[in-house]
């Protein structure tokens, strides 16, 4: 029975149908969960997948390999800089092209940056859909020099569209590495202000610990990756198990958890942004100089005054601009380990301007198939308390 016909359903004693979502304040956005309920209890759960439905993959086979990464921004909103990255290593990929080393440093920093902004927004927002609104403006203040640095990178706050295919859009301007700096000590200290004021407060412990538990075994079958996977006692990051852009030559360690309640994935999300922070500080002492594009006409735009002045650089322009790049036929899986977990896209070519077909594997998806099962028998405010810490992002769930 679908959820329009279950909703319209006439349900004997104390059971209601009512909808969490979409316009719900605790549901991060356009989902839609069906819960039926006895009182306060919840027995049955049902999440509509794709109910924010744009065709982001459709949309992807009308559209050149460069023009698809501004909708990559749109899938997980709160650290879209991580999804022009995984799209872009994926395309790369395929292609077979290594990018310059400077470009990698700089996308493993705006990568943390950006993992450091989705886990302030999840844990700030998830303790106010509890009742803790303090520690939320402490997160948000330094989430906003965040999206300061994105502004002074790629000039825009949230829809960065700051990668390329063979690198970046342009060098990190003059003034970024001195905020960035300042951004390490502050945000550690916000960071420590919020455990003072949760890690041990005892209603925090009674709304979080015990609640959404789930074991190891059932994460892995569900299909978890990243935060939620690693509370329940998995310690699986692909920043380690399958390294990319020079991860493997970062120190760094791989937080996890015992129970995967809420209660965990909150420790395990604050302390992977304290990783995130050391990651960070090691780009920074070995940034070196360099160009941040390959250096390949038939994958990277020529410079402007080159295209003005000489005639090999115009041609190289006008054939990337009006026939794309010469993409060879094949396919190609690229995973990245971005804020929520592995974010994958499959990539298949028939050698055309356009891909012939784009697949996005979220990490939302899977997590927020397992709801139900999260919630059953728990209460209303349970709910909220597991939603807020699976971290799911409606845009990801386009279907």
């Amino acid at each position: 029975m679908d959820s329009i016909a279950m909703t319209r359903q006439q349900l004997d004693g104390d059971k209601m149908i009512v909808n969490m979502g979409p316009s719900h304040p605790t549901t991060h956005g356009t989902l839609r969960i069906v819960l039926e309920l006895e009182g306060e209890t919840i027995t049955k759960a049902t999440p509509e997948m794709g109910y924010l439905h744009r065709g982001v993959e459709k949309l992807g086979e009308s559209l050149s390999y460069q023009q698809f990464i501004p909708l990559t921004d749109r899938l997980n909103y709160c650290s879209s800089i991580m999804n022009n990255v995984g799209y872009t290593t994926a395309v790369e990929k395929l292609l077979g092209i290594e990018i310059p080393k400077r470009a990698q440093q700089i996308r493993v920093l705006v990568s943390e940056l950006a993992r450091i902004a989705d886990h302030l927004v999840c844990v700030g927002v998830n303790a106010v859909d509890i009742g803790a609104f303090t520690a939320f403006l402490y997160l948000f203040r330094q989430r906003e020099t965040i999206y300061d640095l994105f502004e002074m990178a790629a000039g825009q706050r949230l829809h960065t569209s700051f990668t390329r295919i063979g690198g970046l859009y342009r060098d990190i301007p003059e003034g970024f590495v001195p905020l960035t700096e300042r951004f390490l000590v502050e945000c550690e200290a916000s960071i420590n202000e919020m455990e003072n004021l949760l890690t041990h407060n005892p209603i925090w412990h009674d709304r979080t610990k015990g609640i959404g538990a789930i074991s190891p075994e059932d994460a892995v079958n569900w299909g978890y990756t990243g935060p939620c996977l690693r509370a329940a006692g998995v310690p699986q990051d692909l920043r380690k198990a399958q390294p990319y852009l020079g991860y493997e030559t970062y120190d760094f360690d791989i937080p996890v958890g015992t129970t995967g309640d809420v209660f965990d994935r909150y420790l395990v999300r604050t302390e992977e942004m304290r990783q995130s922070l050391r990651i960070i500080r090691q780009v920074l002492d070995r940034l070196e100089p360099g160009p941040v594009m390959v250096d390949d006409p038939k994958v990277a735009l020529p410079p402007k005054e080159k295209v003005y002045t000489r005639m090999e650089s115009l041609i190289h322009h006008f054939k990337l601009i009006m026939h794309g790049m010469e993409m060879p036929v094949g396919e190609v899986y690229s995973a990245t380990e971005a804020a929520n977990g592995e974010l994958g896209f499959y990539i298949v070519s028939d050698g055309g301007k356009n891909p012939y077909r784009i697949r996005v594997r979220p990490p939302c998806l899977p997590i927020f198939s397992s709801f139900e099962e999260q919630v059953k028998g728990g209460l209303i405010a349970d709910a909220v308390a597991v939603l807020g810490a699976m971290n799911i992002i409606a845009g990801e769930l386009d279907r």
